[in-house]
């Protein structure tokens, strides 16, 4: 039986500060590094990008669980 799709978007930028929750010191700067059919796929691509950037304290990148957004409620067996 094939798996479920789940969109995952991978995001990131130089962050304000590393105080508070996330956010961008520059909007229209922000990374689209992609979008992943798995949370596996994503973690690849942030990881890439993550090491890429590791220089920068303050670039950071996210995946973030687009399906969640697509289909509100539903949730997928990861715990993350």
């Amino acid at each position: 039986m094939p798996s479920t799709q789940l969109l995952h978007l991978v995001i990131g930028g130089e962050l304000k500060s590393l105080e508070g929750p996330p956010e961008f010191k520059d909007v229209s700067k922000v990374d689209f590094a992609g979008a992943f059919g798995s949370y596996e796929e994503a973690v690849r691509a942030w990881r890439a990008k993550a090491q890429a950037t590791v220089d920068n304290a303050l670039m950071r990148y996210f995946v973030l669980h687009a399906h969640r957004l697509l289909t509100p409620g539903a949730d997928d067996d990861h715990q993350h």
